[in-house]
Protein backbone atom coordinates (compact mmCIF):
# COMPACT_ATOMS: atom_id res chain seq x y z
CA UNK A 1 0.00 0.00 0.00
CA UNK A 2 1.18 3.51 -0.77
CA UNK A 3 0.98 6.33 1.78
CA UNK A 4 1.25 10.00 0.89
CA UNK A 5 3.93 11.82 2.89
CA UNK A 6 4.07 15.20 1.13
CA UNK A 7 2.72 17.45 -1.59
CA UNK A 8 5.11 19.60 -3.61
CA UNK A 9 4.56 23.34 -3.64
CA UNK A 10 6.36 26.09 -5.49
CA UNK A 11 10.01 26.20 -6.56
CA UNK A 12 12.53 27.83 -4.22
CA UNK A 13 15.61 29.49 -5.68
CA UNK A 14 17.20 28.59 -9.00
CA UNK A 15 18.75 25.20 -8.28
CA UNK A 16 15.66 23.03 -8.38
CA UNK A 17 14.61 23.11 -4.73
CA UNK A 18 10.90 22.95 -3.97
CA UNK A 19 8.75 23.72 -0.93
CA UNK A 20 6.67 20.82 0.34
CA UNK A 21 3.59 20.44 2.47
CA UNK A 22 4.61 17.77 4.97
CA UNK A 23 1.96 15.09 5.59
CA UNK A 24 3.90 12.89 8.00
CA UNK A 25 4.71 13.28 11.68
CA UNK A 26 8.26 11.98 11.15
CA UNK A 27 9.80 14.28 8.52
CA UNK A 28 13.29 13.66 9.89
CA UNK A 29 12.93 9.98 8.98
CA UNK A 30 11.04 10.35 5.71
CA UNK A 31 13.08 12.97 3.84
CA UNK A 32 16.65 11.77 4.23
CA UNK A 33 19.02 11.94 1.23
CA UNK A 34 18.73 8.82 -0.89
CA UNK A 35 15.05 8.22 -0.13
CA UNK A 36 13.08 7.49 -3.30
CA UNK A 37 9.44 8.51 -3.63
CA UNK A 38 6.67 7.27 -5.85
CA UNK A 39 5.15 10.34 -7.50
CA UNK A 40 1.63 11.17 -8.64
CA UNK A 41 1.45 11.94 -11.52
CA UNK A 42 3.75 9.05 -12.42
CA UNK A 43 5.27 11.08 -15.28
CA UNK A 44 7.00 13.27 -12.66
CA UNK A 45 8.79 10.45 -10.89
CA UNK A 46 10.22 8.58 -9.24
CA UNK A 47 12.14 11.23 -7.28
CA UNK A 48 15.18 10.69 -5.07
CA UNK A 49 15.95 13.11 -2.23
CA UNK A 50 19.27 14.91 -2.72
CA UNK A 51 18.91 17.26 0.25
CA UNK A 52 16.33 18.38 2.81
CA UNK A 53 16.45 21.53 4.93
CA UNK A 54 14.09 23.73 6.88
CA UNK A 55 13.57 27.40 6.08
CA UNK A 56 11.65 28.62 9.14
CA UNK A 57 8.58 26.33 9.16
CA UNK A 58 8.86 25.26 5.50
CA UNK A 59 10.63 22.11 4.35
CA UNK A 60 12.72 22.52 1.21
CA UNK A 61 13.66 19.45 -0.81
CA UNK A 62 16.10 18.99 -3.68
CA UNK A 63 15.99 15.88 -5.85
CA UNK A 64 18.71 14.10 -7.83
CA UNK A 65 16.49 14.27 -10.93
CA UNK A 66 15.71 18.02 -10.72
CA UNK A 67 18.44 20.59 -11.37
CA UNK A 68 16.70 23.80 -12.48
CA UNK A 69 13.86 26.04 -11.37
CA UNK A 70 11.99 25.28 -14.60
CA UNK A 71 12.13 21.56 -13.87
CA UNK A 72 11.01 22.23 -10.30
CA UNK A 73 8.03 24.23 -11.59
CA UNK A 74 6.73 21.12 -13.42
CA UNK A 75 6.47 19.33 -10.04
CA UNK A 76 4.06 21.84 -8.48
CA UNK A 77 1.13 19.96 -6.93
CA UNK A 78 2.74 16.52 -7.31
CA UNK A 79 2.18 14.08 -4.46
CA UNK A 80 4.98 12.03 -2.88
CA UNK A 81 4.27 8.51 -1.66
CA UNK A 82 6.16 5.73 0.08
CA UNK A 83 5.38 2.02 0.15
CA UNK A 84 4.21 0.85 3.56
CA UNK A 85 6.63 -2.08 3.25
CA UNK A 86 9.39 0.54 3.45
CA UNK A 87 8.18 1.59 6.90
CA UNK A 88 9.86 -0.35 9.69
CA UNK A 89 7.91 -1.99 12.47
CA UNK A 90 9.19 0.63 14.91
CA UNK A 91 7.51 3.35 12.87
CA UNK A 92 4.04 1.95 13.47
CA UNK A 93 3.97 3.53 16.91
CA UNK A 94 5.14 6.94 15.72
CA UNK A 95 1.83 8.21 14.44
CA UNK A 96 -1.14 7.91 12.16
CA UNK A 97 -1.88 9.02 8.64
CA UNK A 98 -4.88 11.20 7.87
CA UNK A 99 -6.65 8.55 5.79
CA UNK A 100 -6.49 6.17 8.78
CA UNK A 101 -8.14 8.70 11.10
CA UNK A 102 -10.86 10.33 9.00
CA UNK A 103 -14.28 8.91 9.82
CA UNK A 104 -13.36 7.54 13.25
CA UNK A 105 -15.84 8.23 16.08
CA UNK A 106 -14.57 10.62 18.75
CA UNK A 107 -15.40 9.43 22.26
CA UNK A 108 -15.31 11.57 25.39
CA UNK A 109 -16.11 9.75 28.66
CA UNK A 110 -17.64 6.90 26.66
CA UNK A 111 -19.95 9.17 24.64
CA UNK A 112 -19.55 9.80 20.90
CA UNK A 113 -19.24 13.57 20.42
CA UNK A 114 -18.37 13.67 16.72
CA UNK A 115 -16.15 12.25 13.99
CA UNK A 116 -12.59 12.91 12.87
CA UNK A 117 -12.84 14.88 9.63
CA UNK A 118 -9.18 15.77 9.05
CA UNK A 119 -5.65 16.11 10.36
CA UNK A 120 -3.61 19.31 10.28
CA UNK A 121 0.10 18.46 10.31
CA UNK A 122 1.90 21.31 12.07
CA UNK A 123 5.59 21.90 12.86
CA UNK A 124 5.12 21.70 16.63
CA UNK A 125 2.12 19.37 17.08
CA UNK A 126 -0.61 17.96 14.88
CA UNK A 127 -4.26 18.89 15.26
CA UNK A 128 -7.20 16.51 14.82
CA UNK A 129 -10.15 18.15 13.10
CA UNK A 130 -13.32 16.90 14.81
CA UNK A 131 -16.75 17.62 13.36
CA UNK A 132 -19.36 17.49 16.12
CA UNK A 133 -22.92 16.19 15.76
CA UNK A 134 -23.98 19.85 15.42
CA UNK A 135 -21.66 20.28 12.44
CA UNK A 136 -19.07 22.46 14.21
CA UNK A 137 -15.35 21.92 13.74
CA UNK A 138 -13.16 21.60 16.83
CA UNK A 139 -9.36 21.41 16.63
CA UNK A 140 -7.95 18.92 19.12
CA UNK A 141 -4.21 18.80 19.85
CA UNK A 142 -3.09 15.34 18.71
CA UNK A 143 -0.94 14.55 21.75
CA UNK A 144 -1.06 11.49 23.99
CA UNK A 145 -2.34 13.40 27.02
CA UNK A 146 -5.45 14.57 25.09
CA UNK A 147 -5.85 11.67 22.63
CA UNK A 148 -4.71 8.67 24.71
CA UNK A 149 -6.22 5.98 22.45
CA UNK A 150 -6.55 5.53 18.70
CA UNK A 151 -8.33 2.33 17.70
CA UNK A 152 -8.46 2.11 13.91
CA UNK A 153 -9.77 -1.46 14.00
CA UNK A 154 -12.85 -0.51 16.02
CA UNK A 155 -13.10 2.91 14.34
CA UNK A 156 -12.80 5.28 17.29
CA UNK A 157 -10.46 7.61 19.15
CA UNK A 158 -10.68 8.48 22.82
CA UNK A 159 -10.29 12.16 23.68
CA UNK A 160 -9.75 13.56 27.18
CA UNK A 161 -10.20 17.26 26.39
CA UNK A 162 -9.28 20.07 28.73
CA UNK A 163 -12.35 21.83 30.16
CA UNK A 164 -14.22 23.83 27.56
CA UNK A 165 -12.47 22.50 24.45
CA UNK A 166 -15.67 21.21 22.87
CA UNK A 167 -17.74 24.14 24.16
CA UNK A 168 -15.42 26.84 22.82
CA UNK A 169 -17.41 27.27 19.61
CA UNK A 170 -20.73 27.44 21.42
CA UNK A 171 -19.87 29.96 24.18
CA UNK A 172 -21.76 32.84 22.56
CA UNK A 173 -24.96 30.90 21.92
CA UNK A 174 -24.81 29.37 25.42
CA UNK A 175 -24.41 32.77 27.07
CA UNK A 176 -27.27 34.51 25.27
CA UNK A 177 -30.23 32.62 26.79
CA UNK A 178 -28.64 32.70 30.25
CA UNK A 179 -27.77 36.40 30.14
CA UNK A 180 -31.22 37.51 31.32
CA UNK A 181 -31.04 35.26 34.38
CA UNK A 182 -27.58 36.42 35.46
CA UNK A 183 -26.72 39.67 37.23
CA UNK A 184 -23.88 40.35 34.76
CA UNK A 185 -26.05 40.96 31.72
CA UNK A 186 -23.21 42.82 29.97
CA UNK A 187 -21.67 39.46 29.08
CA UNK A 188 -24.45 38.75 26.61
CA UNK A 189 -23.99 42.23 25.12
CA UNK A 190 -20.28 41.63 24.58
CA UNK A 191 -20.97 38.35 22.84
CA UNK A 192 -23.47 40.04 20.57
CA UNK A 193 -21.06 42.81 19.62
CA UNK A 194 -18.40 40.35 18.64
CA UNK A 195 -20.68 38.30 16.41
Amino acid sequence: MQLQVARIGKPHGIRGEVTVQVLTDAPGDRFVPGTQFIVEPASSGPLTVFSARWNKDILLLAFDEIETRNQAETLRGAKLFIETEDIGADDDDEGWYEHELVGLDVRVSGNVVGKVSGLHTMPVQDLLVVTTAEGQEVLVPFVEQIVPEVNVGDKYVVVTPPPGLFEVNTDESADEPAAGNQPAGERGTEAGSNA
